[in-house]
């Protein structure tokens, strides 16, 4: 069973990125999860990162097969490697698409309460 993803949304909801940090080894762990891939522990609360990243890895989404997404192409999805040391997922925005880079510093953002990523 997964990790219940609540305590992440509400921090959503605020305008704050929370990620989660294994007590026993203190990695940073995201997605939610009920256990730390690095250790097994399963203490994981949630906590506020800072919200700035660096683009890792990314796509350019050019035809969406998902019905809520039809009609944004192109968009991006990337990986973003946080200072905290865990990787986000989310759509690069604020930009042209062809302008996305890996490297490209980026600062988390929030749109209907969804984590967005813009150049920072």
């Amino acid at each position: 069973m997964g990790a219940d993803p609540d305590p992440y949304w509400t921090a959503c909801r605020r305008g704050e990125l929370a990620i989660q940090r294994c007590t026993a080894c203190d990695a940073r762990v995201h997605l939610p999860a009920a256990e730390c891939p690095r250790c097994g522990g399963t203490d994981l609360p949630f906590e506020p990162v800072g919200g700035d990243g660096i683009v890792h890895t990314f796509t350019i989404v050019y035809r969406s097969f998902v019905p809520a997404f039809r009609g944004r192409e192109p968009y991006v999805l990337a990986w973003i490697d946080l200072p905290e040391g865990a990787r986000a997922f989310g759509s690069v925005v604020g930009c042209p698409p062809e302008r996305v880079t890996v490297g490209m510093r980026v600062r988390v953002m929030f749109e209907n309460d969804l984590p967005v990523w813009r150049p920072a």
